[in-house]
């Protein structure tokens, strides 16, 4: 059963480093940090049941899913605002306007 969370954990963390890396969709690199976080959960959950200390655990991705919320809202607004101001996602095409 561990090796079954191991492997997802890794197939996660792969995931969402491919696409960080191989997009320039402002909407796909933040379904992708999701992706990221989700990985970090699962890994919190995973050392806290190895160790034994499951509440010090729970309180860790509690507090994490808190924090990835309000990132996430805040990320979401910025991405509007600058999808209203330059008309695109992609990020080649904002940097160029930018410039």
């Amino acid at each position: 059963m561990l090796t079954v969370i191991f492997l997802t954990v890794v197939l996660l963390y792969i995931i969402g480093f491919y696409y960080l890396v191989a997009t320039r969709n402002l909407i796909r690199i933040l379904i992708a940090l999701e992706v990221l976080t989700k990985g970090v959960t699962l890994t919190l959950i995973y050392v806290g049941k190895l160790t034994g200390q499951m509440a010090s655990a729970q309180s860790m991705v509690i507090t994490l899913i808190i924090i990835e919320v309000v990132v996430l809202a805040v990320a979401a607004g910025v991405i509007i605002g600058i999808f209203k101001h330059t008309n695109t996602l992609d990020v080649r095409e904002i940097l160029k306007k930018k410039e």
